[in-house]
């Protein structure tokens, strides 16, 4: 451990004269790999910013963001656990952050603070970075909270075949159901919910999907949420298996390889968002210069 480090922790926007500053958000945050990555797009775009950590006390989230703000914050990226204190933060939200009910993206503009969710726009853009087909495909995402809802919206707007929400309470997952109703009619989309035990039962379950997401932490702590039955049920070899917990082989990801399926951690995802939240900040013109690909792949080495 440096010295520094507890400072690392808490960015001042006012010790870096002549940079704009942002920061992300979190706690814990001394593991987040977004200072690496907004560094790499600086460097890319040749932008004149610092970007830094700030880890806010479980209760003192609105604060700290203010604070960071009024000594000249630029933006910030939130992360675990402080999604929903940063929307109730912000003063404005995009449509799709209202969609997906929770903030992953601050900036402040006209003394304003804005809010947006960049989270399902960087699964999907990873996914189709990866050669994954979503259009017309059946989905299924396992989980219904915060991560669950925050890429609901991105990924019917690719208008899969269906899309099947399982939770352990399926009273949440037919929550996500009718809040998404509308937007799955316009698309065209089989929006349906399950528990996860429905996940065991052929008659229930009669058909595998093309992609399995995993949207609850259960990867942190090397569990699965799917029993051996349901993974039997939900994998073929053409199936992709995709887990939004990144660095590491999850349990999920080896059920769907012993059934031949190909997988992919969220590593991807997070610096697809990542990509999405810089040129929000620093202008949409800078995404030619930016290459998230190749960002992704040096943090991959």
């Amino acid at each position: 451990m440096s010295s520094n480090t507890s400072t690392d922790l808490h960015t001042d926007p006012s010790l870096y004269s002549g940079l704009d500053v942002y920061a992300v958000a979190g706690n814990p945050i001394a593991h987040s790999k977004s200072p690496v990555i907004h560094a790499r797009f600086a460097e890319q775009a040749k932008q004149a910013m610092y970007y830094g950590r700030l880890q806010a006390d479980l209760d003192g989230f609105a604060r700290a963001a203010k604070t960071f703000f009024a000594a000249g914050g630029k933006g910030m990226n939130v992360t675990v656990p402080f999604k929903l204190d940063a929307q109730a933060l912000a003063d404005e939200l995009t449509p799709r952050a209202r969609l997906a009910g929770a903030v992953n993206t601050l900036w402040i503009e006209g003394g304003k603070i804005y809010g947006d969710n960049t989270d399902g726009a960087g699964l999907v853009r990873d996914l189709l970075a990866q050669g994954i087909v979503i259009h017309e495909a059946r989905i299924l995402l396992l989980g219904a909270g915060g991560a669950a809802r925050g890429v609901m919206g991105p990924l019917l707007e690719q208008s899969p075949k269906c899309l099947v929400i399982a939770n352990r309470s399926s009273a949440k997952a037919v929550e996500l159901v009718k809040l998404f109703a509308n937007q799955a009619a316009v698309q065209e989309v089989a929006l349906e919910s399950r528990a996860l035990a429905d996940l065991e039962d052929a008659a229930k379950t009669p058909y595998p999907f093309d992609l399995v997401i995993n949207a609850t932490a259960a990867g942190l702590s090397d569990e699965s949420p799917l029993s051996a039955s349901a993974v039997a049920n939900i994998f073929t070899p053409s199936s992709f298996a995709y887990d939004m917990v990144y660095g590491k082989t999850t349990a999920f990801m080896q059920q769907a390889l012993q059934r031949g399926a190909r997988i992919s951690d969220g590593l991807g995802m997070l610096v697809e968002q990542a990509a999405d939240a810089f040129l929000l900040w620093r202008g949409a013109e800078l995404g030619a210069l930016i290459d998230p690909r190749a960002v992704l792949a040096k943090l991959r080495s």
